[in-house]
């Protein structure tokens, strides 16, 4: 291992006992046979069950091609990601999820775009095996984040990813907090290109994203690449306001001209509601940037790891 393979591949795992043998047996045949030198990055991101003996199991069975990276607590699947991207030593990397949805057998055509040049492999899932609801909140989100984001990602929820040693390197000098690692690695990207790639039904245990979390993912991602909900609020407020003044005029002139009146009362109530709840919603999406500043001026690391599971190499003292 004197040597820096041609290929990473990095690996979150996170309460994935029940998947990880189908895993290894899929994902290793399927890189022996692409001819290329390899590793895989493991990273326990403080898993409850079994899956640290077992990526400790699988390390001691393929020591040369296995590195496992064990944080000392759950800090996310990004900050997994990026604890693999630091580590990783490929020429090329790429991302896989641990649940078997998106096949290892893929990992080549990834490869094969990548020696072409690219310095950045997207992917699409090609007949989906989501629930309904995944599909349509994810189709709706794609199409408001293009409209408000500079980010072009098609799929942006596939994990499976390639990116370039030069890629890796930008990635790894970031420095925000809430890192969203294919939207960056787009914009970073020279010569960018995605392709169609299967899906399959998740081989076993349960999916760690709830319909909450998706929500707070996407909103995370709008909030991080582009200020236009800051500004789409400003101009609501400014109509809102006009709107209002508006309303003050007619009331008051209406009051000259009829008199004092209790009729629409409720309607005038309904109007304060509304306008309390635009403004309630305005504080919370402020709260949201500056929770973002919150989180980037504390500085505190990503992630802490535990441990680090790898042969020495040979050019180690």
């Amino acid at each position: 291992m004197s040597r820096a393979p041609k290929l990473s591949v990095v690996i979150p795992v996170y309460n994935e006992e029940a998947v990880l043998p189908a895993l290894f047996a899929r994902l290793y045949p399927a890189l022996d046979a692409l001819a290329v030198s390899y590793e895989c990055v493991f990273v326990n991101d403080g898993s409850r069950d079994r899956s640290a003996a077992l990526l400790r199991e699988q390390f001691e069975r393929r020591p040369r091609e296995t590195r496992v990276v064990l944080f000392h607590a759950n800090f996310g699947q990004h900050s997994a990601v990026m604890a693999g991207l630091a580590y990783a030593r490929g020429e090329y990397v790429v991302t896989l999820d641990a649940d078997l949805q998106n096949p290892p057998e893929e990992i080549g055509r990834l490869v094969a775009k990548l020696d072409e040049g690219y310095d950045y492999v997207g992917t699409i899932r090609q007949q989906r095996q989501d629930v309904l609801w995944r599909r349509v909140l994810s189709r709706a989100v794609n199409k408001l984040r293009e409209k408000i984001t500079p980010v072009r990602v098609t799929d942006q929820g596939c994990m499976m990813r390639g990116y370039s040693r030069s890629i890796v390197a930008a990635l790894n000098q970031t420095r925000e907090v809430n890192t969203f690692i294919p939207a960056l690695a787009s914009l970073y990207a020279m010569r960018p290109v995605e392709v169609p790639i299967a899906h399959e039904e998740r081989h076993a245990g349960a999916s760690k994203y709830s319909l909450y979390s998706l929500i707070r993912l996407n909103f995370d991602l709008i909030t991080g690449f582009s200020v236009v909900p800051l500004q789409l609020f400003s101009m609501t407020g400014m109509a809102v306001a006009a709107l209002s003044a508006l309303l003050v005029g007619y009331l008051f002139i209406r009051r000259l001209i009829v008199g004092p009146e209790v009729q629409g009362v409720f309607s005038l109530f309904g109007i304060v509601f509304f306008l309390i709840g635009i403004a309630l919603f305005g504080i919370g999406l402020l709260g949201e940037y500056v929770g973002r500043i919150y989180a980037q001026v504390r500085e505190r690391p990503r992630y802490i790891v535990q441990a680090v599971l790898e042969a020495e190499r040979e050019d180690d003292p």
